[in-house]
């Protein structure tokens, strides 16, 4: 199938320019660009139905949740003549799997040869055991029944291309392989009151002049919690706010560590708990700095929602950021290096605006348009394959 991937220089780079060089960020944008040419003519309208299947509500406070939200409100709007149905199979065409349910693989079993099958791959294994804590008799079964989901499908979707080679490595014989980044629409995070933002800084304890660090995500020690509440014990004058739960409760990876955490906090850290995401535009508003320590992601929404309030992004130093935002984030290693990099932003105007600006960047080169069009070919073509296999059967009888 054709490369759906964004290409990504890999270049080691300076802690300086965090990533930052003019060819990496060329590459990325070079990569969207070609991805989001139409296969089609424009003047060709081609009618068919997408079914959306996911259960990802169900559980609060993560990232699957908005991915969904975001991809299907985009491509409802934006793809002439396809039709989209959420959570209503009826006669589609293709159906778009964006969580594993197993009433979902059933349903994909008894229907695979009459509809195109896509799922969004979130996680593979070894995400799942960073994230949730499962007897080892339970979590081998699971490995092996996502394994199954994913090989049942004609195409896997994932938003960070190093998962492809990751991917291959679990033999899914089956699927093709595309890579199609996460966006965020601009709409929601634009108009945000900036009186409102002023009473959720008095709300939280927060003074108007203080500088704030955002951490968001569930809260698991994958996503590097522990990190950031001693990064703050360093930083003293600056406030540290997390917004997030623990979104599978005793399950969470690391539940018992960050509650012991939790009953020993320092004075400037805060951590306020689930947010629905119609609320989260003004968290993002009230920090000065977007923090997320983790040691493994894909592509977190969180990151593309505070680059749309042009917030600054500070990471964890590893590689699956490389091929997505070389240029667009400062990095770190540890609390040491994080809290140095945030004590430059507090003390330093010029520097914080130019990485404000380059926040500004990322949210246009990771855009609602360029990912509609990649969706927009990933979705004719699995059609075109529909098509070809219902000829072919028709040749068999």
């Amino acid at each position: 199938m054709a490369d759906l991937s964004l290409k990504a220089s890999r270049k080691t780079v300076s802690r300086a320019a965090a990533g930052a060089s003019a060819s990496s960020r060329g590459a990325a944008e070079a990569g969207l660009a070609a991805a989001a040419g139409s296969v089609w003519p424009p003047d060709q309208t081609v009618r068919f139905t997408v079914a959306m299947r996911s259960r990802a509500h169900t559980v609060k406070g993560q990232g699957v949740g908005a991915c969904y939200d975001e991809q299907v409100r985009a491509v409802k709007r934006g793809l002439a003549g396809v039709d989209i149905k959420e959570n209503k199979l009826g006669q589609a065409d293709i159906v778009h799997y964006h969580t594993i349910n197993p009433r979902f693989l059933f349903e994909r079993l008894l229907t695979r040869r009459r509809r195109v099958g896509i799922a969004y791959v979130h996680f593979l294994p070894e995400t799942l055991e960073e994230s949730l804590r499962l007897p080892r008799l339970v979590r081998a079964a699971l490995n092996r029944y996502l394994l199954f989901f994913y090989n049942s499908m004609d195409y896997l979707v994932t938003v960070n291309p190093s998962f492809i080679e990751k991917m291959r490595g679990y033999d899914l014989d089956r699927p093709q392989l595309a890579c199609i980044p996460n966006f965020v629409s601009a709409e929601p995070f634009a108009n945000v009151d900036p009186r409102q933002v002023a009473l959720a800084r008095r709300r939280f304890g927060l003074g108007a002049d203080d500088f704030v660090v955002l951490g968001v995500g569930q809260l698991q020690t994958r996503k590097g919690v522990v990190d950031f509440v001693e990064t703050a014990r360093r930083l003293p004058h600056v406030q540290f706010i997390w917004a997030g739960g623990f979104s599978f409760g005793r399950l969470s990876g690391g539940y018992d560590e960050i509650r012991d955490l939790m009953n020993r906090l320092p004075d400037n850290v805060h951590f306020i708990g689930l947010v629905e995401r119609d609320d989260m535009p003004l968290i993002y508003h009230l920090a000065d700095l977007m923090f997320l320590p983790s040691f493994d992601e894909l592509f977190p929404m969180a990151i593309l929602e505070a680059q749309c309030c042009r917030k600054p992004v500070l990471l964890r130093d590893i590689p699956v950021y490389e091929s997505i935002l070389a240029g667009y984030y400062l990095r770190g290693d540890g609390p040491e290096s994080f809290a140095a990099e945030i004590a430059r932003l507090v003390g330093d105007p010029d520097l914080y605006q130019q990485w404000s600006d380059r926040s500004d960047a990322a949210h246009r080169l990771y855009s609602e348009a360029n990912a509609v069009a990649q969706w927009e070919r990933l979705y004719k073509e699995a059609y075109a394959q529909r098509g070809c296999r219902q000829q072919t059967r028709g040749t068999a009888k």
